[in-house]
């Protein structure tokens, strides 16, 4: 049985992207497609999209989507079957998808995605004469008001998914925008899309889809704590038979160290000699002329939630045990400032690339020895898989989808020949710098070292099992429809 599902999402690697949502979004189409799914995308049409799509053409035009005149334009890119919305007063500016050039948020991105969300249900509804899905995925706040507009809006809806990325980003907005986003009074409720007050977009789909996914099955457990469910535990807890944590795959075309063009060198399991020609090519690039000791990684934000602070605090100490640093990344100028000052401070030791460089992110990964994670909370996290498959061992706090996918490198892994990491417990200087001293000193044994590279090269963390996880959940809440039965 092949069938039809909509994917609805704010970013979609390689169109746009900010983070690992770009990532998931990008892949999922080809992971299900195996099983019978054919997914396609809905996206905002940012420049790029715009620009990206092969022979565009307008499927349906909106006279007054919330005030403006917009198209759903229909085309390929980069091999993705992509719906665009073309509202240019809403998606043609300068800046990032979410906020202006200087950081901050468009103040009407209540409007912006809330007519992403329109247009989602608006096609399930049949709008387009060639394309009607039979289900609609939508993904993180951006995404969230589409399983309301198919909710409360007419007709039979069609069975919905939401997926939480991070729940810690809810789509809050405040309660004077309810009346423009065109749902009934009864919507603004406890058990609709009221939150704190306000329109929670992320809430609205956690309230109103059929399932609900997270990006790994520790955080599906972890949201349901007031400590890491912010504010919507509540609609977790009640909500808890339709949850699944279904965990990230990565692309393993795209991230595969034999067949990558972003390193000095390829190499693979039988190879892993070949990593020190891209290790000495991070060398040059962060200007790391300390000799002999392991480079440590970090591809990332640089906020609290990653655990920025916390590797700032502990940065001496991982030079003073032999270690060497290398940071890429942007985000809070207080730790961007607080890593150039270190970078200072160990002229050879630490090197620091303040932004975004997926080519490097790449290089990073197939050169040093260790890559750092220390999150206060990962949904999946993407970083340490990449890490895995590039023999790039993981050091990493035990959160979320750090702890499914990383084996501590303890004395009975180590033993059974199964470690692939270095996990730690309390996200505090003192507990990171526990967990390097064990990488720096499991380093220093080379076939130990080894052990845990080729371990972690030989894990599969391909699309495979998760594809075929999300179709499945497809297909259970779209036979009862077709049956009579929901």
């Amino acid at each position: 049985m092949t069938f039809q599902a909509l994917s609805v999402v704010s970013e979609v690697y390689p169109l746009i992207k900010t983070g690992g949502l770009a990532d998931v979004a990008g892949a999922l189409p080809a992971a299900v497609a195996p099983h019978g799914v054919e997914l396609l995308t809905l996206i905002p049409g940012y420049p790029p999209v715009m620009k990206a799509l092969a022979q565009p053409r307008i499927v349906h035009r909106f006279n007054d989507l919330f005030g403006t005149e917009a198209s759903l334009v229909r085309g390929t890119a980069s091999g993705l079957e992509v719906i665009a919305l073309d509202a240019p007063s809403l998606f043609a500016r300068e800046g990032g998808p979410y906020s202006d050039a200087k950081g901050a948020d468009w103040p009407d991105n209540w409007r912006r995605f809330g007519a992403l969300g329109l247009a989602a249900a608006e096609i399930a509804r049949g709008i387009l004469a060639e394309y009607r899905p039979q289900l609609v995925h939508a993904h993180d706040w951006q995404g969230g008001m589409a399983p309301a507009y198919l909710r409360f809006g007419e007709g039979h809806p069609v069975p919905s998914v939401m997926t939480v990325h991070n729940i810690a980003f809810p789509g809050w907005f405040p309660p004077e925008v309810f009346p423009a986003l065109l749902l009934p009074p009864e919507a603004f409720t406890i058990a609709g899309i009221e939150y704190f007050g306000g329109v929670g977009f992320l809430k609205a789909g956690l309230q109103t889809a059929d399932a609900i996914t997270t990006v790994s099955p520790t955080y599906a457990q972890e949201i349901r704590s007031k400590e890491l469910g912010m504010g919507l535990e509540g609609v977790i807890v009640e909500r808890q038979d339709s949850v699944h944590g279904i965990l990230n795959g990565i692309d393993t075309s795209t991230w595969n160290p034999s067949a990558d063009t972003h390193l000095a060198v390829p190499y693979d399991a039988k190879a892993l000699a070949q990593r020190e020609h891209n290790k000495r090519a991070i060398e040059l690039g962060f200007r790391l002329t300390a000799q002999g000791g392991p480079i440590f990684c970090v591809v990332s934000r640089l906020t609290s939630q990653k655990g920025m602070d916390v590797l700032v605090e502990a940065a001496d100490a991982l030079v003073a045990m032999g270690g060497r640093l290398a940071v890429l990344g942007s985000g809070d100028p207080k730790l961007e400032t607080a890593f150039k000052a270190a970078a200072a401070r160990h002229p050879g030791g630490i090197g620091v690339r303040i932004g975004y460089d997926e080519p490097l992110s790449h290089l990073l990964q197939g050169g040093s020895d260790a890559i750092i994670i220390p999150s206060r909370f990962e949904p999946c996290g993407l970083t340490q898989l990449y890490g895995l498959r590039y023999g790039c061992v993981p050091v990493a706090a035990r959160t979320g989808g750090l702890a499914d996918t990383i084996i501590d490198a303890n004395e009975a892994a180590l033993a059974a020949g199964v470690a692939t990491g270095f996990l730690f417990s309390e996200v505090t200087p003192e507990g990171l710098i526990a967990a390097l001293k064990r990488a720096v000193a499991a380093y220093g044994h080379r076939e130990v070292w080894r052990s845990l590279q080729v371990h972690g090269m030989k894990a599969d963390f391909s699309w495979k099992r998760s594809g075929r996880a999300y179709a499945e959940l497809y297909k259970s809440l779209i036979m009862p429809r077709r049956s009579g039965r929901a």
